[in-house]
């Protein structure tokens, strides 16, 4: 079969590989429409624009079955380089389910002091992260519905604040240089700010969900960048141009005394509501992403066949849901920045990974048929993806000594891993894997 025929043959063998009763049934299942898959790649993004995003279209429409970047890999370098991908953004991926969990209860806490410390605290962490697992083991339909809900209440109290900011907002304040008195943190800024902006590449990995992924996901992801950026720089702007600044007074949770300040207390529990809200839309998409990349990989035959096996009520891959909600509850203990850092360090290793593999894919296959492609030839798609790859290098350089223990141990596992399916599972029988995905993809790129 011809390279033009490749992206719906991907579809078409994803819908008929044999697990379950469950999963043949995943056929006539709905699938996501624009509009929630927007509010879920706007959630996974910021929960509130990098070089990725051109790039992600095109990979994304060109090979839009579940697994997205693990696909990617996995047909650019082969088998082995598609688990290491998908293992870095894995634990990544559920290393930020439990930041999300931490960040929410970290604004409850300001109304139930009870969860600041302690047993309570972590057992609030838990009990969240728990809630929320259930609800995405109901349906991803559902979850892309609570999403649009989510995202217009964790928005409106920012919508409110800017317009009640306007009178006093002075432009000259956004210019002002740094206080004297306040150290610049410069870690902490690009640690923070990577993680605010990265994750643009995490929706891919539903692509066999959505409806006509070939059209929705550049538009997806055109408007899904727009409102992130509107969703950080309006509230910034006002609240940055309406008071006097105090760098010092810039920690997590200050929009809210901001809110109380400029408009009253009502504005300010409203949002903090929005912000619990927004880390609910936040973890529910990340943890959609997650448990869609462990069925794409066991589609592949990386994974075992049972992670590919569907819920029969819900038709969701509730194994991938267990245990990404487990390795969560495991690490929600660690420390809030060690939480960030591991999560960019991991990202950042396989977003260089995903770079190469664009590049090299399009070296490989130049006349593949691509529903979007970047108007770029290879010399100017490299520059395209230096820019973005230094600064990703430079994210790992700030990585301390608990960061580089975290990620030298995900990749040792995952090579382990690698061998014993290859040399031991596999050779003996010990559990089933899809042996039907790798075959039959390459076969369809000879």
């Amino acid at each position: 079969m011809g390279d033009s025929n490749y992206s719906q043959q991907l579809l078409d063998h994803q819908e008929t590989l044999p697990t379950t009763k469950a999963a043949s049934a995943s056929q006539n299942h709905k699938k996501l429409s624009i509009i929630p898959f927007i509010f879920l790649i706007y959630f996974e993004v910021s929960g509130g624009a990098y070089g990725a995003e051109a790039a992600v279209a095109e990979l994304a429409t060109t090979f839009p079955g579940n697994g997205g970047y693990v696909i990617w890999a996995h047909q650019a370098f082969g088998p082995f380089w598609g688990l290491l991908i998908g293992s870095w953004k894995f634990v990544s991926g559920v290393i930020n389910l439990a930041s999300c969990s931490v960040l929410c209860i970290e604004y409850i806490k300001l109304v139930l002091p009870l969860f600041s410390c302690g047993a309570s605290r972590y057992f609030a962490v838990v009990s969240l992260a728990l809630v929320l697992s259930f609800l995405n083991y109901t349906g991803l339909v559902v979850v892309g519905y609570t999403a649009i809900l989510l995202g217009i209440f964790s928005l409106l109290p920012f919508i409110l604040l800017a317009l009640i900011s306007i009178p006093n907002i002075d432009p000259s304040r956004w210019i002002s240089l740094n206080e004297d008195r306040v150290k610049t943190d410069w870690s902490l800024f690009f640690n923070t700010l990577f993680w605010n902006l990265n994750f643009w590449d995490n929706a891919s990995s539903l692509a066999g969900e959505v409806d006509r992924p070939q059209k929705t996901f550049p538009k997806a992801l055109f408007l899904a960048g727009l409102l992130t950026c509107l969703a950080y720089l309006v509230p910034l702007l006002a609240a940055t141009g309406a008071m006097p600044l105090k760098q010092e007074n810039w920690v997590n949770g200050y929009f809210a005394d901001v809110a109380q300040i400029i408009a009253g207390k009502w504005l300010m529990i409203f949002l903090e509501s929005g912000a619990v809200l927004s880390s609910i839309g936040f973890y529910e998409a990340q943890l959609t992403s997650c448990a869609y990349q462990l069925l794409g990989m066991a589609d592949l035959g990386v994974l075992p066949q049972c992670f590919s096996v569907r819920s029969k009520w819900f038709n969701t891959p509730w194994l991938g849901i267990l245990v990404s909600t487990l390795i969560t509850v495991a690490v929600s203990s660690m420390n809030f920045a060690d939480l960030i850092s591991s999560i960019n360090f991991l990202y950042s290793l396989a977003m260089l990974l995903e770079f190469a593999s664009f590049l090299w894919l399009r070296r490989k296959l130049p006349m593949m048929e691509r529903p979007f492609r970047v108007p770029l030839e290879l010399p100017g798609l490299t520059m395209m993806c230096l820019i973005p790859s230094g600064f990703l290098v430079y994210i790992m350089s700030l990585a301390n000594g608990t960061v580089l223990l975290v990620s030298s141990v995900v990749s040792a596992l995952t090579i382990l891993w690698y061998f014993m399916t290859n040399h031991f599972c596999k050779s003996n029988m010990w559990t089933h894997f899809n042996n039907v995905g790798p075959k039959l993809m390459d076969q369809d790129l000879e």
